[in-house]
């Protein structure tokens, strides 16, 4: 038997195939465009909350490895539901049809499309109000106290979200699942419990969250539990918004406009300041020296250096980027702290009591023990500047491709893109810096957005190549200033 510490013998009897096709149809699997296969299928645990008269939910994490240059491993966490017979409403989450060996023939869905299944989750949520609650197998229920919870409340799936899957109960909660787990404490939980127990009230509370410890004593994080924002509406969805409400009115500037969001702009500002002073108070925080600078300019070399070999259109533009990086290099000192780490208007709902900050989890595509690194708060700022960029572009692109060759409305629609995102991006940066930032913070600030628009590039590159150019002409914009 292998010595990985994962290893259940009780999955001998499941072909991976099934999980390779399962995993290549989700939106929630990050390896899409990249060659791989199943490698391991663990058995980790039954959720404790089901009963007799509903389907059986069992935890898997499912071990995969990349076939090609980059190579290396990722697991990911597939619940499936066993059911005797076929359940024709489920078909869309199908995973396999085998024998279980304490169970006879199932049918096996994806667990979160399953309302049935999701109940199991709330009750152990609910059950965990006064102590930690457990399987039989391990898996691990943990509640903050000051909450009570409904566990007759209707479970449904949220069908938008990406690299995670989340499920809302009622109006009252939502839980999200990790899809892509490590070996760790994730910062979404752990971010979170530190801001919920000092009532900020610039994020959404949370209430619980599920865990699982291996042989060796490493604990995953595997979902959390949090208010569910009834009000709430998607920063970028309020974004775009403005923006065609701007792209309408062919006479007038972004400040005219009814639907002008730098009144937003400013406040977000505000709040991500706020929540930063706090994560300083609650998380380690220091001042590094110039090695922590040139290890930050590497990584970012490092990191457009992979970029290369993924989008070659890059080169024309890498001696700008990397001049970006130096300058880095050359600074004295960093301030570093806890921060969010994958920053965006996506990461961000706009309720009627303000503005909440969400998903602290990091940026995805990198391993936790990076994702846990203190890092600097202009990074987050860095992340909310490429996302004002990124809003008008999408509409610009849309609308172009609507206008085909009209040559001068499609210079008219950059024009105004660039008003929007120039306005938007000086309010939430006066903002957030109470002013003009030092020269320091113009430097990283600099650096950051340059980063983030390569790391952009890669992900459209593998994921919506249509959108490819959005981040490659900042890319060309960055270069040239």
């Amino acid at each position: 038997m292998s010595e990985n510490p994962l290893d259940r013998p009780t999955t001998d009897h499941l072909d991976p195939q099934v999980f390779v096709d399962y995993l290549e149809k989700t939106r929630w699997f990050g390896g899409k465009g990249r060659p791989f296969e199943v490698t391991a299928v663990h058995r980790i645990g039954q959720v404790p909350g089901c009963v007799d008269a509903g389907p059986a939910v069992v935890d898997h994490l499912v071990e995969l490895t990349y076939g090609d240059a980059e190579g290396g491993t990722e697991t990911y966490q597939v619940p499936l539901a066993f059911y005797v017979e076929a359940e024709s409403r489920l078909d869309h989450a199908f995973v396999g049809w085998w024998e279980e060996p304490d169970r006879g023939w199932v049918h096996a869905y994806d667990a979160l499309h399953d309302r049935e299944a999701m109940a199991c989750w709330l009750r152990s949520f609910v059950a965990a109000a006064d102590d930690a609650v457990s399987g039989p197998t391990g898996l691990t229920f943990h509640r903050l106290p000051g909450h009570e919870l409904d566990p007759d409340v209707t479970a449904s799936l949220f069908s938008g979200e990406q690299s995670n899957s989340s499920v809302k109960f009622g109006e009252d909660s939502i839980m999200k699942l990790f899809r892509k787990v490590t070996p760790g404490a994730n910062p979404d939980v752990t971010v979170h419990r530190a801001l919920t127990g000092a009532g900020s009230t610039d994020v959404a509370a949370l209430y619980g969250w599920m865990s699982w410890t291996d042989e060796q004593g490493e604990e995953y994080h595997l979902a959390m539990l949090q208010q569910f924002l009834r009000t709430a509406t998607d920063g970028w969805d309020l974004a775009l918004t403005s923006v065609r409400d701007l792209f309408a009115e062919g006479d007038l500037h972004a400040h005219e406009v009814g639907g002008d969001f730098a009144g937003e702009s400013e406040r977000l500002g505000l709040t991500l300041r706020v929540v930063h002073e706090l994560l300083r108070e609650h998380f380690p925080a220091e001042r590094r020296g110039p090695e922590a600078t040139r290890a930050l300019a590497g990584a970012m070399r490092a990191r457009l250096d992979a970029a290369l070999e993924v989008v070659p259109e890059l080169a024309q533009h890498a001696d700008a980027l990397r001049a970006a990086y130096d300058r880095v290099a050359a600074l004295d000192g960093v301030d570093v702290q806890q921060v969010h780490g994958d920053l965006h208007l996506g990461q961000t709902l706009r309720t009627a009591k303000g503005w909440k900050i969400v998903d602290f989890e990091g940026e995805p595509a990198k391993p936790l023990h990076e994702r846990v690194e203190p890092d600097s708060p202009w990074r987050d700022v860095a992340g909310m500047l490429r996302s004002f960029d990124y809003a008008p572009r999408v509409v610009e692109k849309q609308s172009v491709d609507l206008a085909e060759d009209d040559a001068e409305a499609a210079a008219q629609l950059a024009y105004r893109a660039e008003e929007w995102a120039h306005r938007n991006r000086n309010h939430f940066l006066t903002a957030y810096a109470d002013g003009e930032p030092s020269d320091e913070a113009k430097v990283l600030l600099a650096a950051y957005v340059a980063d983030k628009a390569v790391y952009e590039t890669v992900y459209e590159t593998r994921n919506r190549p249509g959108w490819v150019s959005i981040p490659l002409e900042a890319v060309a914009r960055i270069g040239a200033a």
